[in-house]
């Protein structure tokens, strides 16, 4: 018999945005901290958990979660890294205080912030370039055929990220399909639809063999029976506001663990 194909690991997200002041940040990564460091899901390394506070509270956070298996990111940062640019935050400080990941072209950067796609393309080339890996938020605007959501999504894709295809090495980078219209509802968008767009998104990673190891999950209103619908289309979630209760991301992570 041939041998078995092990399993991608799991990676689940949490952004907190910016619902959450100082005092609430810091008393749930305490709890998350935690959860983290008994839960068997994040024992074997099979599944990781990334969290994303604001950045006043960043700091902070990287020494709350120290000593445990939970990975830390910000939610944005500037392309340059030195300079005269007032309220911007750079990728190498970020790498300096412990940071792995960075959030980059999340719709509400897009239409908040004016990040179009040069933007977002910059912003991914400098977390590269300061050794974090960009979580590229990609996704498209209205909901319609499977065919234009992937069309939508491989457009993104192409303009963030085949600046890499002449790079010498693997570049470590997650995806997060979040379908725009689906953000902030009451339920996700279907698991057929998902599933669809994913597999759509994975051929375009597999013909680029420097991100075939692209971590790819799903965002827009995930929570519990998720990611069991989605199983092995996505390597996990990037969840909102249901994981503002911990005890709600551990459900989520003993259904990670019950699909290892």
């Amino acid at each position: 018999m041939p041998e078995a194909i092990p399993k991608r690991p799991r990676l689940i997200g949490v952004s907190l945005k910016m619902y959450f002041d100082v005092a609430r940040t810091l008393a749930w990564s305490k709890e998350v901290a935690a959860i983290a460091g008994r839960h068997s899901a994040l024992a074997g390394g099979q599944t990781s958990l990334l969290v994303l506070p604001s950045l006043p509270v960043l700091a902070k956070t990287v020494d709350i979660f120290a000593d445990t298996p939970v990975q830390l990111g910000a939610q944005d940062l500037f392309w340059e890294d030195r300079g005269a640019f007032t309220g911007a935050v750079s990728g190498a400080d970020l790498a300096q205080i412990g940071c792995r990941y960075v959030e980059v072209g999340h719709a509400e950067r897009r239409a908040l912030f004016g990040d179009d796609d040069a933007a977002v393309r910059l912003k991914t080339a400098a977390a590269v370039r300061n050794g974090l890996i960009p979580l590229l938020c990609i996704g498209e605007q209205e909901q319609g055929s499977v065919q234009d959501a992937g069309d939508a999504c491989v457009a993104q894709l192409e303009s963030a990220l085949d600046q890499f295809d002449t790079v010498e090495g693997r570049v470590a980078v997650a995806v997060a399909y979040e379908p725009v219209w689906a953000i902030g509802q009451a339920e996700a968008a279907s698991a057929e639809h998902v599933i669809a767009v994913s597999r759509r998104i994975r051929a375009w990673l597999r013909e680029r063999p420097l991100l075939a190891g692209a971590a790819l999950i799903y965002g827009g209103s995930a929570g519990p029976g998720t990611l069991a619908q989605l199983n092995d289309a996505v390597d996990g979630l990037f969840l909102g506001r249901f994981a503002h209760d911990p005890d709600a991301l551990s459900t989520i992570l003993d259904e990670a663990r019950r699909l290892e």
